[in-house]
C-alpha cells in the first residue's frame, strides 16, 4: 500500500504543493527574476488595490450575512416544519447549481440595468456595483450554504425537544438552546463557504461591478490585461489570506464536534402548526419565485430577438449568434472538459478515500500528509489556484511545460478544485462500511482489491454516481479556475459566456447560459434515476441477506 500512497502524495505535490509554492516564490521576484520585495512594495503604494481589497471583504461579509439567515430560514422550513412539497422547495433551493454565476449576473442586468424590466424598483440607484455583485453572490451562493444546513438540521435527537416540551419552555428558548447548539457546526461551516465563494467569485464582479474593484478582478486584469505575472501573485497571496483564516477556524471548529445522534436517539417529528407552517411556506413561495425568475429571465433572453426594442421570440442567438461569434465550439470544449473530469476524478478520488480509510499502511507517515492534502483544496480560491498553475506549469524549466494550455491540464485544475468536497462524500460512504468486511476477507485469503471490486464498490455506488455528477455539474459551470488556462482551442462554455458578455452580446450570452443550464439539468437528472435505480438494487440485496 506504501506504493501506492506514494505517487498519491507526489501527484497532491505537483498539482498543488508546488503551483502554491510556485505562486509564493514568485511574489518576491522582481522582473529580472531577483529576489526582490518590490512588487510588495507596489501593493501597499496602491490604494487602488488596497480599496480592492477592502471591497472584497465587506462584499464577502455582506453576501455572508445576508444568505446565511436565508439558506437557515429555508433549510429549517423543510426539515422542522411541516409544509406540503418539500421535495419542490429543496430542488428549487438548489437551482442555482446548474449554471454558472454568470447567469445570476445576466438576469439581473435583464431585470434591473440600464434597459431591464424592473430599472424603476431601484430608483437612482444602479445595478452596477456594490448592488448587483452583492444581489448575484448571494444568489449563486445560497444553494451552498442550503445543502450545508440541510444536513445539519436533519441530524437531531428528538428526545431534546420531548424533555424541552416536558418542561413546557417557550418556542424561542426551545430555539435558541436546543436548535441551534445542535447546528452550530453547520452554521459556520456554511458561512466560511459562502465567504470564501464570495471573495474569490470572478465572473459577477466581472459583469457587474463597473468601476467598483475587487480583488479577484485585480488579478485578472493584472494577469491578462497586464502581463504582470508577480504583481498577480501578491494580489493572489492577499486574496487567500482572509479565506485560509476562515478554514483555519472552522478546522478548528470540527474538531471541537461532537456526535449529535446516538444510538439511543429517536427521530424528531415536527408537530404541526398552522400559524408556523404558514409563514414558513409563504417564506419559501417568495423565496423559490426570486431564484426561478433569475433563471426564467436568463433563458427568456436567450430567445428574444433584441432586448428590449424587439422581444419577439427566435433560436437566432442559438443557431447564429454563437455560431458568428465563433464560442459553438466553446460548448462542446465543456462537454468534453467535464466528462473527463468525472472520469478521471471519480475513481481517483474514491481510491484515494479507500486507501486513507480501508488499509493499515503508512497510518503514522503518508496517510495523514494525505488527509490534510485533501482538505486543502476546500480553502484555495479557484482564481488563486489558475495563477499557480500558470507560475508553475508554464516555467521553462518544468519538464511539465507541455501540459500548459492542453485541455488535460484544465481536467486536472478542476479535480483538485473540487476534491475536498468529493473526498468527503466518499470518505462518508466508506465508514459507513463495517471493518469486519475486509478482516472476513483476510481470514478467507481474499485480496483487498477483490473485496473493493465485489463488495466496496457495490456498496458505495450511489457516493461514486453523486461525486462524478458533483464533478460533471462543477466543469460546467466554473469560471475562476479555468480562465488562465485556456486556449483559442480549449475555451470553454463558461469563460465564452464572459467574451461574449464583454462584446455586448448578451443575447448569445444568455444562450450559452441556457445550453449549460439545459446540459446540467439532464446529468442532474441521470444522476437521480441512475442513483434510484442502484439505490432500489441495494435494498434488495440487504434484503435477501
Amino acid at each position: 500500500m506504501r506504493s501506492i500512497l506514494v505517487p498519491v502524495a507526489i501527484g497532491f505535490l505537483l498539482l498543488m504543493i508546488f503551483p502554491l509554492l510556485s505562486l509564493f516564490s514568485n511574489s518576491f521576484l522582481n522582473e529580472h527574476g531577483q529576489l526582490s520585495i518590490v512588487h510588495w512594495q507596489q501593493l501597499t503604494e496602491s490604494p487602488g488595490l488596497f480599496q480592492a481589497a477592502w471591497n472584497t471583504l465587506w462584499v464577502a461579509l455582506t453576501v455572508t450575512l445576508i444568505t446565511v439567515p436565508l439558506a437557515f430560514a429555508y433549510a429549517y422550513a423543510i426539515q422542522r416544519t411541516c409544509i406540503p412539497l418539500k421535495g419542490l422547495w429543496r430542488v428549487l433551493g438548489l437551482s442555482a447549481l446548474l449554471g454558472p454565476s454568470l447567469v445570476g449576473a445576466i438576469s439581473f442586468v435583464q431585470w434591473f440595468g440600464n434597459q431591464g424590466v424592473l430599472k424603476s424598483w431601484l430608483g437612482e440607484t444602479s445595478i452596477y456595483g456594490p448592488l448587483g455583485i452583492v444581489l448575484a453572490t448571494v444568489y449563486s451562493s445560497f444553494p451552498h450554504a442550503f445543502m450545508i444546513l440541510l444536513v445539519a438540521l436533519a441530524t437531531t435527537d428528538g428526545r431534546l425537544y420531548e424533555a424541552a416540551d416536558a418542561m413546557k419552555a417557550h418556542p424561542i428558548r426551545k430555539f435558541m438552546t436546543v436548535t441551534l447548539p445542535g447546528v452550530r457546526f453547520g452554521l459556520i461551516s456554511s458561512a466560511w463557504v459562502v465567504f470564501a465563494y464570495s471573495i474569490s467569485e470572478f465572473g459577477i464582479p466581472k459583469v457587474l461591478g463597473g468601476n467598483f474593484k475587487v480583488l479577484a478582478v485585480e488579478i485578472y486584469t493584472q494577469v491578462v490585461g497586464l502581463q504582470n505575472f508577480n504583481q498577480g501573485a501578491v494580489v493572489s497571496i492577499v486574496l487567500l489570506i482572509p479565506v485560509m483564516v476562515g478554514f483555519a477556524l472552522t478546522w478548528r471548529s470540527q474538531q471541537k464536534q461532537q456526535a449529535l445522534l446516538t444510538s439511543r436517539a429517536t427521530l424528531y417529528k415536527p408537530p404541526t402548526s398552522l400559524l408556523r407552517d404558514s409563514v414558513f411556506l409563504l417564506f419559501c413561495i417568495v423565496l423559490a419565485a426570486a431564484m426561478l425568475a433569475v433563471i426564467a429571465m436568463a433563458i427568456y433572453s436567450s430567445l428574444v430577438k433584441f432586448w428590449p426594442y424587439n422581444l419577439s421570440l427566435t433560436l437566432n442567438h442559438y443557431t447564429v449568434g454563437l455560431v458568428n461569434a465563433g464560442v459553438w465550439d466553446a460548448y462542446f470544449n465543456s462537454i468534453q472538459l467535464s466528462l473527463l473530469t468525472a472520469a478521471i476524478g471519480t475513481p481517483v478520488i474514491f481510491f484515494v478515500a479507500y486507501l486513507l480509510e480501508k488499509t493499515q499502511a503508512s497510518e503514522r507517515t503518508l496517510k495523514p500528509m494525505i488527509r490534510l492534502a485533501a482538505a486543502l483544496p476546500m480553502g484555495i480560491p479557484g482564481m488563486v489556484l489558475g495563477i499557480g498553475y500558470i507560475l508553475f506549469f508554464n516555467h521553462p524549466n518544468n519538464p511539465l511545460q507541455d501540459l500548459y494550455h492542453t485541455l488535460l491540464i484544465m481536467v486536472l485544475a478542476n479535480v483538485i478544485h473540487y476534491y475536498t468536497p468529493c473526498h468527503l462524500t466518499a470518505t462518508t460512504a466508506l465508514k459507513n462500511i463495517d471493518k469486519e468486511f475486509e478482516a472476513v476477507s483476510a481470514s478467507l485469503k481474499v485480496s483487498a482489491f477483490t473485496t473493493l471490486w465485489r463488495v466496496t464498490l457495490p456498496i458505495c455506488t450511489p457516493a461514486v454516481l453523486d461525486i462524478g455528477r458533483y464533478l460533471f455539474v462543477n466543469s460546467m459551470t466554473t469560471v475562476s479556475a479555468l480562465v488562465f488556462l485556456y486556449s483559442t482551442e480549449t475555451i470553454p462554455a463558461s469563460v465564452s459566456i464572459l467574451h461574449l458578455d464583454e462584446a455586448g452580446d448578451m443575447g448569445a450570452a444568455a444562450a450559452m447560459a441556457t445550453l449549460i443550464i439545459l446540459t446540467s439539468l439532464f446529468i442532474t437528472t441521470l444522476y437521480t434515476l441512475l442513483t434510484s435505480l442502484v439505490f432500489k438494487r441495494q435494498m434488495n440485496w440487504l434484503r435477501r441477506s
